[in-house]
């Protein structure tokens, strides 16, 4: 299946990001890709509140998704809506971070909230607090495709290998990642644990992400890492997007992931050990 990954730099109004990688799909499928991927936060990068709480929307009202599943559907593809910041009917009024499977037929096939919160000090001048806006996920997810069974998860969840592990045991040969990674952590780390979450899982593992210093009408603008990556299910980069905006088309071999775990069956070893 020939696949597209999308870098994009998305600000805090959605309505100018929504054009913008509608565009992006629209090229991609007619550069022949069947599957599309978006990063994180497709519709919405802000690290302001307020601003989140005067342009985000619920699901049922969200212009990012209606208009992409009718994309989808209108083109045919498959797309991952990486994630779109999305309002919710909880109490203390934090955001959903929702990625979604859509189908050729624009329907919703899979949706992932996101489970592990980036809740970190980088550096003296760089500390994030996300479970203070948004609210965990608490279910992972699959979906069966042509081209394979699809895992989705998101960005800060790379850390936690026994994701991974579940959704590959679970039948997942393409792990999906879409990302808006820190450049301090993503120079250090982000390619290192893609490569692992792919070497371990004999699984593709699928990286789109948001690059740059995003535009923002409030609040302090947020910089991301870039370097959308493909990773094959034997831990080889196939593909990196650099620093700045754009597609990355490649062909995703469903063969090569029954290969590397033939070559190597650790989905199959788990042995029970002790703590002592």
């Amino acid at each position: 299946m020939k696949t597209a990954l999308l870098q994009l730099n998305s600000g805090d109004d959605p309505a100018a990001n929504l054009t913008v990688t509608r565009a992006m799909v629209a090229e991609a499928a007619r550069a022949g890709a069947g599957f599309v991927l978006t990063p994180e936060v497709t519709n919405c990068v802000s690290s302001s509140r307020t601003r989140q709480v005067e342009v985000l929307q619920h699901q049922s009202e969200d212009q990012t998704l209606a208009a992409l599943r009718a994309d989808a559907r209108a083109l045919g593809i498959w797309l991952l809506i990486g994630s779109l910041a999305l309002k919710t009917d909880d109490p203390d009024g934090r955001f959903a971070n929702r990625s979604f499977l859509i189908s050729p037929q624009g329907e919703i096939a899979a949706w992932y909230d996101k489970a592990h919160m980036f809740d970190v000090t980088v550096s003296d001048t760089e500390s994030y607090h996300e479970s203070k806006g948004y609210r965990p996920g608490s279910h992972a997810a699959l979906a069966d495709t042509p081209f394979g069974k699809v895992g989705l998860t998101v960005c800060y969840d790379v850390r936690f290998a026994y994701l991974y592990r579940m959704l590959a045991q679970g039948g997942a040969e393409v792990l999906t990642v879409p990302s808006a990674f820190s450049p301090v952590t993503g120079a250090a780390h982000w390619e290192p644990l893609l490569r692992a979450r792919a070497i371990e899982t004999g699984a593709w593992v699928l990286a789109p992400a948001q690059c740059g210093t995003h535009a923002a009408t409030r609040g302090k603008p947020r910089q991301t890492y870039g370097h959308s990556l493909v990773v094959s299910p034997w831990g080889e980069v196939i593909a990196d997007g650099g620093e700045e905006p754009g597609i990355i088309v490649i062909d995703l071999d469903r063969a090569e992931v029954a290969d590397a775990r033939a070559r190597i069956p650790a989905l199959t070893h788990d042995r029970d050990v002790t703590l002592i």
